[in-house]
């Protein structure tokens, strides 16, 4: 073989190797990523139904798992347990319920920052309500029902920092849609508008 055509060879082979350390980075990283956050459950709590509702705002635990298409492009399924909060009228406590969010979003994420890995997102909710009781003096005087199904919409941004191959510490922000319609003897008097904020901090793994 010419010396000339080695030189080709080698040259080609060197050429597909380099191409090839991007990909070979990329595989190494896996296209899981799983999440636990501690976050805090900021409600909107606006409603026109002349009863001043509201929920307690409390920390909760979080956890999500993302699946990466492309280095940019994942989505991320948000879930926790069935959530316990205290109803009020005013500053009355007038009964409680349990609520299961579930929450799908499309992210884009921001390469090429060094460790720094910062995305946003945008998809749906679902909330079921459940184990909804009103006290004996409220059920008296209103009959009052809510709605148990919620759908809407979910807006988050957020920031990975890479601590190694498979690390991460994580902080999140959403935004997300959660709203029911409110009945007095079976009759919509309005609806009541949960929308929190959800303000997270924890920490991923990539597999």
């Amino acid at each position: 073989m010419k010396t000339s055509t080695l030189k080709h060879l080698g040259l080609s082979l060197a050429l597909a190797a380099t191409a090839a350390l991007p990909l070979a980075a990329q595989a190494e990283e896996g296209p899981w990523l799983v999440r636990l956050r501690a976050v805090n459950l900021d409600s909107a709590n606006k409603d026109n139904t002349g009863l001043n509702l509201s929920i307690n705002n409390k920390v909760i635990p979080e956890f999500d798992i993302s699946y990466f298409f492309t280095p940019e492009l994942a989505a991320e399924l948000v879930l926790t347990y069935p959530q316990k909060q205290t109803i009020r009228s005013g500053s009355v406590d007038i009964g409680s319920l349990k609520h299961l969010p579930p929450t799908l979003t499309l992210q884009y994420h921001f390469n090429g920052q060094g460790a720094f890995k910062p995305y946003v997102g945008a998809g749906i909710n679902y909330t079921r309500f459940s184990q909804v009781q009103f006290h004996p003096a409220v059920v008296a005087a209103l009959q009052p029902s809510i709605s148990k199904n919620s759908v809407g919409l979910a807006l988050q941004a957020g920031l990975d920092y890479k601590l190694n191959d498979s690390t991460y510490l994580n902080f999140d922000i959403k935004k997300v849609q959660i709203r029911t319609d409110v009945k007095s003897a079976g009759t919509k008097v309005g609806e009541f508008k949960v929308d929190p904020w959800l303000i997270g901090a924890g920490a991923g793994w990539r597999f």
